[in-house]
């Protein structure tokens, strides 16, 4: 459960869509939100009759779990092996299911800029034998991302180039 909200820090959940998602019992799963949000690790607040979760980034661990959850699937070695080896690339989005907390053993990466696409599958086949998970990919420029790519809201920057 801690992957959603630590891969995805904007994710926010109810704990009757929590219980829906994992398959588990309402009460099993409110007694471990009330653990993490008693040791601070989850915000709430009350909309109408229900309780929203959220990850605390204020938590002074809550760099070293994201980074650990990252390491978990792998991103840490797709996002450095990209962002230092392929030209000139403005940034490096996560997408999908793995983008909303869920393992599903593939990875959907949107990367914007100019990209040396032959490197960017050898790169892409050495990171799959590494992480040992199907990685999928999507180019865009600068501008084409901008103006046609309708699902923003469902992507998690990696990294970019001003970073």
């Amino acid at each position: 459960m801690l992957l959603k909200f630590f891969l995805n820090p904007g994710n926010s959940a109810y704990l009757r869509g929590l219980e829906t998602e994992f398959g588990e019992s309402s009460n099993s799963i409110r007694l471990e939100l009330n653990r993490l949000e008693g040791a601070d690790m989850l915000t709430s607040k009350i909309q109408g009759n229900r309780k929203l979760f959220k990850v605390n980034q204020t938590h002074p661990l809550y760099g070293e779990i994201n980074a650990i959850v990252k390491k978990y699937f792998g991103l840490d070695v797709i996002v450095e092996w990209i962002a230092k080896r392929l030209g000139n690339l403005k940034a490096v989005y996560l997408t999908g299911d793995i983008a909303q907390g869920k393992d599903s053993g593939l990875i959907d990466l949107i990367l914007i800029g100019q990209v040396d696409q032959p490197y960017l599958l050898k790169l892409i086949d050495k990171a799959e034998k590494m992480i040992k998970r199907k990685i999928r990919y999507l180019i865009y420029t600068e501008e084409e991302f901008k103006n046609n790519y309708e699902q923003k809201d469902q992507l998690l920057l990696m990294w970019n180039a001003k970073a």
